[in-house]
């Protein structure tokens, strides 16, 4: 398990392990790919970020996870893998996230992304991501470091 704040300073635990903090968690976090490159999307308010949201009523988390990346991106998802799951104790409330790794197979043109301006293409995100201004704080805390780095030993990257 892995602990830290969060961009925001509310306490993190973050574990690469099956379903650690909720097995009907209401969140989902997708980190995804597309050919060479990471597909985010453009959050209105935010900045760039990987897709994510809540998972709605009478939805497994995966299919959330596929769902959000279709609206926020217009990415369709060949393939998506469990990789962990985090929560974040807020005063007033705590969040549990499941961390999934998508690969897209293809990008439809959308007339709305919802909350977000549409999918953005990227070959590298920056180490140091908390200086850069074009990213969401959710990209600048520990979860995407540490997913990244447990990724790469899965050797999925």
């Amino acid at each position: 398990m892995i602990i830290f704040q969060d961009y925001y300073g509310y306490d993190v635990r973050l574990s690469f392990s099956d379903h650690p903090f909720s097995r009907r968690p209401k969140h989902v976090f997708v980190i995804c790919r597309y050919g060479n490159h990471w597909l985010l999307t453009n959050h209105a308010v935010r900045g760039l970020e990987f897709p994510g949201g809540k998972v709605e009523e009478g939805e497994t988390a995966e299919e959330a996870a596929i769902r959000e990346v279709r609206e926020e991106t217009g990415g369709i998802v060949q393939k998506v893998t469990y990789v962990g799951q985090y929560e974040v104790n807020r005063p007033n409330e705590m969040i549990v996230k499941n961390i999934y790794f998508a690969y897209v197979k293809s990008l439809e043109q959308r007339e709305s992304y919802f909350e977000t301006n549409g999918p953005v293409l990227i070959e590298y995100i920056p180490d140091d991501i908390a200086k850069d201004e074009r990213f969401s704080f959710i990209m600048k805390d520990g979860v995407w470091t540490y997913t990244k780095q447990e990724l790469q030993r899965r050797g999925m990257l």
